[in-house]
């Protein structure tokens, strides 16, 4: 049976003393209370203030929102009948609700059991008891468990919503009506205040609509040592620990300099205004702007200050709910009820705001960007892989998540790692201060030789961009079985992606599997400046620094249009097109020389670049039956599939592979010129 009231009220007063080790600070002895006298039925009198001569903190928590016992948040029942707050608001805006939800009054946790008083702010009590020093996970209004939350689990109780793109789906669904269908049974559902935890774990916790066939930025991971709610927010007073901010946003002097923060992996320019300087929170703001814009053009008009919030050109509440308009609407309010959003999960927000707007007006999304580039982009595949597994396997860590490349560094090996969205400052800088990178002397390739630019920067990026497989291996596989005779005991090895040190490195790597009997050129020797990963792309935004390629390439805006020689290795007659134009051409013949060899064979193969294992039959099934010759050409033209610069990685090197593949399979190369 449920404690009377009165002694849960003695237990809260007395328990507001009792402040546990855990709260985002160092551990503070606990004050000793004084006596409060026995309470009488069925009145409890006062109890002596102070109970404790000096309670800590208690001057920061008097003057935060948690103490505002004026506010809206704790006020906002008063005129009701009863006035009381109900069950299904107490949690957050009661101390009594909230002790009730984890079971802190005896009773049973997840649930609030009655309706609260509205004088009750959150006190000292509140968070420090047994109960939320236990508490370890949370389940967000999406049905969505996250565990191994520590303290901040107290605060994600509360800062997570009420609604979630599950609940707009769900009402869509329940609705069964068309995208642009009016129904009655369609109304605005309200994220709530503060969602702040939906919003710092993006996809995990899926606190915004997310559109069908679309990807989204998981949790957002700062830095290290300020990662969680208590290590940015002083956990009494709410503010942001700014002071602390300064250590590496030397620029920032007071809160009101937040929002003009911006990561340097935020390269692209979001909102389409031109600037790729400001804030996200302004990034942000001019896609609210947009997406504002377009609801009000079909007839929705929002009111941040008045319930509901979105209202017909009237001034009434809007009705004319379609499902396109209402998961549009949702994200606009996801991203309005949070106003740091912006340092929450900047990029969840801008995915969410993005896709409003292109569902509503594909034409207003031009000269808009949803996505950074791949080392920062957090929704894509090559972060995302491993989500339903919950870590990065070992083998896949090193290049896949945050952590791994600074562990391979320094112990040499791959370990399992937690999921990352994108890298981080720490994945390749050992240093907040001056932004040093990690020295790596030289780089081990997969076949097994250890290269190195005379830039140890530049062979950060060896140790991803190489490749998983070498020629070396298909040899090994191959070794001793006929060319044209069909092996089950063969399957595809696939290279991966972007492995464009290998293709750089040429020879000295051999990256590609090599025809025996051939010669084939090393490492690409560019001009001196411009012969390292670092020194012709920008290392956040990975962009090609074409800028600087004029200098030598006058007259050429795109470095695909550059050619080194008067050569027509395609022998398609044109001399005037780039290298990439010669490489991609002398692509083409290899697959076409690939399907008519195996179809020779009675076993055709197709390829599709967007599915693995890429090579199928023509049932659609995975190619099974290779032989060797058709598995040393299929390697290398996935090669070149995945690694799109090959033409100026190493331009030469490729259209040598290249030659030597279409030949071995018996394809016309009459016309074409190996150099």
């Amino acid at each position: 049976m449920k404690a009377p009231k009165w002694l849960f009220l003695i237990a809260l007063l007395v328990g507001a003393t009792l402040i546990l080790a855990g709260c985002g600070g160092e551990a503070t002895p606990c004050p000793e209370p004084e006596v409060c006298p026995e309470c009488p039925e069925p009145v409890c009198p006062e109890c002596p203030e102070p109970l404790v001569s000096d309670v800590p903190y208690a001057e920061k928590w008097a003057g935060s929102a948690h103490a505002d016992a004026t506010a809206e948040a704790f006020r906002h029942w008063d005129e009701e009948d009863p006035v009381e707050v109900p069950t299904d608001c107490a949690t957050c805006h009661s101390s009594y609700g909230y002790m009730d939800f984890v079971g802190a009054d005896g009773s049973a946790a997840g649930v609030v059991d009655a309706a609260a008083a509205v004088d009750s702010v959150i006190t000292c009590s509140t968070c420090h008891n047994e109960a939320t020093a236990m508490l370890d996970s949370v389940t967000f209004p999406s049905g969505v468990v996250l565990a191994g939350l520590g303290d901040e689990a107290r605060c994600m109780i509360c800062h997570q919503g009420r609604e979630s793109g599950v609940s707009v789906d769900a009402l869509i669904a329940e609705a069964g009506v068309g995208d642009d269908e009016v129904s009655e049974n369609l109304r605005f559902l309200n994220v709530h205040y503060a969602a702040a935890a939906a919003t710092q774990y993006g996809s995990f916790a899926i606190g915004g609509y997310q559109y069908a066939g679309m990807t989204y930025d998981a949790r957002f991971a700062h830095v290290p040592e300020y990662d969680t709610c208590f290590e940015c927010h002083d956990s009494h007073s709410l503010e942001v620990k700014v002071e602390e901010c300064t250590a590496c946003h030397t620029d920032v002097a007071g809160a009101e300099d937040l929002p003009n923060l911006r990561l340097v992996g935020s390269t692209v320019d979001y909102d389409g205004d031109g600037d790729v300087s400001e804030g996200i929170a302004f990034e942000i703001q001019g896609l609210q702007e947009i997406l504002g814009g377009a609801l009000t053009a079909n007839g929705v008009v929002y009111n941040a200050d008045a319930y509901p919030y979105f209202f017909d050109e009237a001034g009434e509440r809007f009705a004319a709910w379609t499902p396109r308009l209402l998961r549009a609407a949702y994200n606009y309010q996801f991203s309005m009820k949070d106003h740091g959003a912006y340092a929450h999960g900047g990029k969840y927000i801008i995915q969410l705001l993005y896709d409003s707007i292109a569902d509503l007006d594909a034409a207003l999304a031009e000269g808009l960007h949803r996505n950074d580039a791949g080392h920062f982009d957090g929704s894509s595949e090559a972060w995302r892989h491993w989500d339903e597994d919950g870590m990065v396997e070992a083998d896949c860590a090193r290049c896949h998540s945050a952590t791994g490349l600074p562990v391979y560094i320094h112990e040499g090996v791959n370990v399992e790692e937690p999921l990352s969205n994108g890298m981080l400052c720490t994945t390749c800088h050992d240093s907040y201060e001056g932004f040093t990178r990690y020295v790596v002397e030289a780089v081990e390739f997969p076949s097994g030789a250890t290269l190195a630019f005379e830039s140890p920067d530049a062979n950060l990026c060896l140790n991803c961009h190489q490749g998983r497989q070498a020629g070396a291996d298909i040899a090994a596989a191959i070794e001793g079985l006929d060319d044209d005779a069909a092996s089950d005991s063969l399957r595809f090895l696939n290279v991966h992606y972007f492995a464009a040190g290998a293709t750089l490195f040429g020879s000295e790597a051999a990256g590609v599997y090599e025809y025996p009997g051939q010669e084939y050129v090393g490492r690409f020797a560019h001009v001196a400046g411009f012969d390292t990963c670092v020194s012709c792309h920008d290392a956040h935004a990975l962009e090609l620094n074409a800028e600087s390629c004029s200098t030598c390439h006058a007259g050429v805006a795109d470095a695909a249009e550059i050619r080194i020689s008067e050569t027509d290795y395609d022998g398609d007659g044109d001399v005037e097109e780039g290298l990439a134009g010669e490489v991609a051409t002398m692509t083409e013949a290899l697959y076409a020389a690939m399907q008519d060899y195996s179809a020779g064979i009675g076993n055709a193969v197709v390829y599709d670049g967007h599915a693995y294992p890429y090579f199928f039959n023509e049932a659609g099934e995975r190619y099974a039956g290779w032989t060797p010759r058709l598995l040393r050409a299929a390697y290398n033209y996935q090669y070149f599939q995945k690694d799109p610069g090959a033409y100026a990685h190493n331009g030469i090197y490729s259209v040598q592979v290249l030659y030597d593949a279409i030949a071995d399979l018996g394809g016309d190369v009459s016309g074409m010129t190996r150099p």
